[in-house]
């Protein structure tokens, strides 16, 4: 479960989030909906915690914002899975080794490796590209990696900011309807988007609309 209460977030330049409360429960999907500049990141940072809140607090499962140490965000992370919109894959790395990144990290075996990273490549239909490089995929491609790759440790919760962002209509449509796959077998999901009339297509979805960091919706 992810729960956010009465958080607050401050910058130096002032943006922020402010009056947000909500939770996510085990296998809901969600999409977090608001303009640019509305706080739909800046939320998603609090939930991997790459900010604390100055006020309020962040529970992802059996962490939490108030008590966590630094040295305990990084366990925390490995039960998320993190899609951005612009993939951030690593270049010099084919798409077997971009999954595998993350369970090497923890220290998986060779053989738990193969296996998880065979299988989350069949999930998302990139197999067959399995010794190619970033360079060599198509905007799509490099997506469905970045979600192989954010699902390969079995997360908690599947955060998407702005995944389909950069990818034309049709491209996006598969994203779209990959994310729904993996949430019908019971993966969380919360995905930020402004795109809004995409969001009508998926009525069985949460919507939580934010403007200007507060909770409009």
């Amino acid at each position: 479960m992810v729960e956010l209460q009465n958080i607050k977030v401050s910058y130096k330049t002032g943006d922020g989030v402010s009056g947000v409360s909500f939770h996510i429960a085990p296998g809901e999907f969600v999409f977090l909906v608001g303009p640019s500049g509305a706080g739909k990141s800046t939320i998603l940072k609090t939930i991997y915690m790459e900010m604390i809140p100055t006020e309020g607090s962040v529970k992802v499962g059996d962490y939490h914002s108030v008590f966590i140490h630094k040295k305990e965000i990084p366990y925390l992370r490995r039960r998320l899975g993190i899609v951005f919109q612009d993939f951030k894959l690593l270049p010099d790395r084919d798409v077997f080794e971009n999954v595998a990144f993350t369970l090497k990290v923890i220290g998986k075996n060779k053989k738990e490796i193969k296996r998880r990273v065979l299988r989350v490549l069949a999930d998302v239909g990139l197999s067959h590209k399995a010794r190619k490089y970033p360079h060599e995929l198509s905007g799509g491609e490099q997506q469905r990696v970045s979600i192989a790759r954010s699902i390969v440790n079995e997360p908690y919760v599947l955060l998407a900011d702005e995944p389909t962002g950069n990818l034309d209509p049709d491209t996006a449509a598969g994203i779209m309807d990959l994310l729904v796959r993996i949430h019908a077998r019971g993966t969380s999901v919360l995905m930020a988007t402004h795109n809004y009339p995409m969001v009508k297509q998926y009525p069985f979805a949460r919507v939580i609309r934010i403007n200007n960091g507060q909770i409009v919706q």
